[in-house]
């Protein structure tokens, strides 16, 4: 990667991983689907001025902001909920990894150089370290949440990859578009109180609240579209990581969260995964 590029991903790791504390301390006072809309709802406000029909690309476009807005935040964001600390939904989210690089293996053709493939699988194994802890496995209905939500993370990440002549915010504005009024919409059928709530919610949830949709959504996920346009999705993927690392970190700071010798093992390990990853060239594709 380019030197402006992996100042990106550090851009995006940081927002991400702060998202996390951002998230949890908005679901304090706001149920995670309302929450989630609400969030689409302010994005949809700045970038409506930007919507535009893409010819031959709509389908595409409409498959991965569902996958991407949608049905992968009201997941996440209802295990964040049911889960009593940052850290297991933290962890737990990077399982997009392995469902990305498998994904874009059988539907793009992509393939791995040996020192990438060592390299996924060392960042990986670096977040398994840091969750092979008993409260990991304490959330059972949150974890098989949020690993649903990384399947749709994931596939909204190959389609983004094939998409063509789609400007980054202007894809950001459909994913507002048909996320907002789809999970208020839900929320209004499968939760209560959201009036009454939202009334009386603190102005410190919603600065939580506006930073999930304009660090989160804005810079994050439009920079992640940005670099998926100009490099492979098993490069790009693995990249992201180090969110969970920082989330970790800020849990400890923030909220108060125990660290320990295992997470800073395994935050080591992912670390090198990810730099072996991003300093090695991509194995050619089969015809290119």
């Amino acid at each position: 990667m380019k030197l402006t590029d992996l100042a990106v991903v550090l851009l995006i790791n940081l927002v991400w991983g702060l998202t996390f504390i951002a998230g949890k301390v908005g679901l304090n006072e706001l149920p995670p689907v309302w929450f989630t809309g609400l969030r689409f709802a302010m994005l949809l406000v700045v970038l409506a001025p930007l919507l535009r029909w893409v010819p031959t690309q709509m389908p595409r476009v409409i498959a991965a902001s569902l996958f991407c807005g949608a049905l992968h935040f009201s997941l996440q964001y209802t295990a964040l909920k049911m889960a009593e600390d940052v850290s297991t939904i933290a962890i737990v989210s990077q399982l997009t990894l392995p469902f990305a690089v498998i994904l874009a293996m059988v539907m793009l053709g992509e393939r791995l150089s040996r020192v990438r493939a060592f390299g996924t699988a060392a960042a990986f194994a670096g977040v398994v370290v840091i969750g092979f802890d008993p409260r990991v496995f304490g959330y059972g209905t949150a974890v098989v949440l949020c690993a649903l939500a990384c399947l749709s993370m994931a596939l909204a990440q190959v389609l983004m990859r094939g998409l063509r002549n789609v400007p980054v915010f202007t894809l950001q504005a459909w994913v507002a578009l048909i996320s907002a009024p789809s999970l208020l919409g839900l929320s209004l059928i499968f939760e209560s109180g959201q009036a009454e709530m939202t009334r009386a919610a603190s102005l410190f949830t919603w600065a939580n609240l506006a930073f999930t949709a304009f660090g989160s959504s804005l810079l994050g996920f439009g920079g992640m579209y940005y670099l998926l346009k100009r490099y492979p999705v098993s490069l790009v993927t693995p990249m992201f990581l180090l969110a969970p690392v920082i989330g970790v970190i800020a849990g400890v700071i923030l909220l108060g969260d125990v660290v320990t010798a295992r997470i800073l093992l395994g935050a080591a390990i992912t670390l090198a995964g990810v730099l072996a990853v991003a300093w090695t060239p991509r194995a050619k594709p089969a015809q290119e």
